[in-house]
């Protein structure tokens, strides 16, 4: 029997099933698998996102992760695992609410359940040894979250995961993700020997005994469901004939620096831009490259500008707080005119700030945050296959101008999970070797085009092409300027490249009318929300559209022309701003969204803001209604 809603009706767990299971057919669903910090819920919801990715499911991921490295266990901060949300055909983004829970404990469950994270009427697949535990305080604890959460009308099934994971491992915690995997990988009809490819490539540095160990646990859920369940969720699939790839956003950033030709990554640890280094570690050596762990960051991008000036492509990566550790080497970079491209893969701030969740706070710091004028470039990839293309189009631009390019990502791209199409190298991509040949006589290091900005760039080692590099001032002959009008003409040439690069750039793309009564402006990992909330107000009769920014610095042409066609423009950001009715603030001392400050300077527009820096990505039915409020009369931004 197919069902357009999943069945209310209760059944004890232990009870065997007579009849076919309701299926319910739906174009999407979100799935959500949390445990404490180290049970591998995680591992659980990469693997089942990835498994319906390849059986032709549009997928979009995010991670769940406390802000402590392991937080005490049982409480409801310390909730980790993954959000996957599929549907028929692509999925852009997080989705608003989880219609399927599968938790550990209660307490995670909790937490998801106050951050209003499960929609009305979800399935949570709960451990049930809590209710019955030796500890009277942790049945306690039980028993009060079961009553929080019965005011809801979810629908708790407890499930002994326990228990049978016992009948195969000593330990449990090591057991309990690929049990809640088969519960899964029934319950969404999953092809069994995808999945234990899936779990041979995720263990695949781990014995074939442990593969063996993780298949049976994997058996014992798919069982356990098929006894217990009276439900299955049918999302039809379009599986495609065209070659997908289903990676992360730092997979991706990885990937695409090979496909770039990229010879060295600098880098010291950081969450959440490690895993960056992590992928090029297993393969980067077979294509020339070199992953460098420097002892601090200062050092990461004072080792990626070295090999830079030697010939090399190099590139650094790192988040927020290692961004204002490199300020000093970056303006080196801008000075010496040495091409750098680094990876800001954002969370939050300010300081050490929210390590393992995402937000877009570097915009400002990373375009302005530099001792003197630092003319230079940023863009910001949109999707997970932005990620690995941003990588290609920086160290094209670096090379190109002689510059510093930085790439701004964030944690929700970093751990995402998306599919697109495989790429077909094309070795315009990869960078050329470096010009060796002499230097003809009388050649300067910086002789500059009057027009462009633009000089040849030369090799240590190239004859005729000896000169001493300096970061001060400094003339075409890379002496140091004492005069003013040095100084002048050298700050000119390299902003005069910059805009030679921006008038390359074609018009950003509104999404939807060309005209109407509001445009929303976004930027980085917030457009697959952002356009899904402007086809629902469309939906609506509203009249709303989109523009999304690649390039930041400089900004892509035509944007002021293109808001005069808006009767109303705002920007949608992960970032701080104050609410224009909150105590105190004016028009005068209100603080805006990053990219609103940014467009209301470059444009003189009377942009607007939404913003939230609730540790999480925006969800489309939030933002829908944002939509609403501002194309009502009164509505304020």
């Amino acid at each position: 029997m197919v069902t357009e809603s999943p069945p209310l009706t209760k059944k004890s767990p232990s009870e065997p099933s007579e009849s076919s299971p309701n299926i319910l057919r739906t174009p999407q669903h979100t799935v959500e698998v949390v445990s404490d910090s180290g049970e591998g819920a995680q591992k659980c919801g990469q693997i089942f996102g990835a498994v319906c990715a390849k059986m032709g499911n549009g997928v979009w991921t995010v991670e769940i992760i406390p802000a402590e490295i392991e937080p005490p266990a049982r409480i409801p901060a310390g909730a980790s695992g993954n959000r996957i949300r599929i549907g028929t055909g692509p999925v852009t983004n997080w989705g608003d609410r989880t219609n399927v829970m599968v938790a550990f404990n209660e307490q995670v469950l909790l937490a998801r359940h106050r951050l209003d994270a499960l929609e009305e009427g979800a399935v949570v697949l709960v451990e049930d040894k809590w209710a019955t535990h030796d500890d009277e305080e942790i049945r306690d604890e039980w028993k009060a979250a079961m009553e929080e959460l019965s005011a809801f009308s979810y629908r708790v099934i407890e499930v002994p995961m326990e228990e049978r994971c016992l009948t195969v491992v000593e330990d449990p915690k090591r057991g309990k993700n690929m049990f809640a995997l088969g519960m899964l990988a029934w319950l969404y009809e999953l092809d069994l020997e995808l999945v234990k490819d899936q779990i041979a490539h995720a263990f695949r540095r781990k014995s074939e005994e442990v593969y063996q160990r993780n298949v049976q646990l994997l058996e014992l859920g798919v069982d356990w469901a098929r006894e217990n369940l009276d439900f299955r969720v049918e999302v039809p699939r379009e599986p495609t004939e065209q070659e997908m790839i289903v990676m992360n956003g730092n997979q991706a950033i990885a990937l695409g620096a090979i496909a770039a030709g990229m010879e060295l990554a600098a880098m010291y640890p950081i969450t959440p831009a490690t895993s960056v280094s992590h992928h090029l570690g297993e393969v980067f050596e077979r294509f020339g490259g070199v992953v460098h762990q420097a002892e601090d960051e200062i050092a990461a991008a004072g080792v990626a500008i070295g090999a830079s000036y030697a010939g090399k492509v190099a590139f650094t990566i790192t988040s927020g707080p290692g961004m204002a550790l490199k300020t000093e080497f970056l303006g080196l970079a801008v000075m010496t005119e040495t091409p750098l491209v680094v990876v800001d893969v954002q969370r939050g701030g300010p300081s050490t700030g929210l390590p393992t969740k995402v937000e877009q706070s570097d915009l400002l710091a990373a375009i302005f945050g530099q001792p003197g004028d630092t003319p230079h470039v940023v863009l910001a990839p949109a999707t997970i296959e932005g990620c690995f293309h941003s990588m290609i189009t920086a160290r094209r631009i670096a090379e190109t101008l002689r510059t510093l390019v930085i790439v701004l990502t964030d944690a929700n791209l970093a751990t995402g999970v998306q599919p697109f199409a495989r790429p077909e190298l094309d070795p315009a991509w990869q960078a050329p070797p470096p010009d060796l040949s002499p230097a003809p006589e009388g050649t300067r290091p910086y002789e500059w085009d009057p027009k462009t900005g633009l000089s040849r760039r030369f090799i240590p080692g190239q004859p005729g092409g000896m000169f001493t590099m300096t970061g001060l001032a400094h003339d075409e002959l890379s002496h140091v300027a004492y005069s003013s009008d040095i100084n002048q003409r050298a700050a000119s040439m390299r902003s005069r490249k910059i805009a030679v690069f921006q008038g390359t750039l074609k018009p950003p793309k509104v999404y939807g009318d060309d005209s109407g009564d509001l445009l929303v402006v976004g930027w980085g990992s917030t457009r697959g929300a952002i356009e899904e909330a402007v086809d629902r107000a469309r939906a609506e009769g509203l009249s709303v559209s989109s523009l999304h920014l690649t390039f930041l610095s400089p900004l892509e042409p035509g944007i002021r022309e293109i808001f005069s066609r808006y009767k109303k423009v705002m920007t949608v950001e992960i970032n701080y701003s104050d609410d224009a009715d909150a105590p105190y603030i004016t028009e005068e001392n209100r603080r805006r969204g990053q990219l609103a400050w940014l467009l209301r300077a470059h444009t003189l527009v009377d942009v607007g803001c939404w913003t939230r820096v609730l540790g999480e990505p925006l969800r489309p039915g939030v933002i829908h209604e944002v939509m609403r409020d501002n194309t009502t009369e009164g509505g304020t931004s």
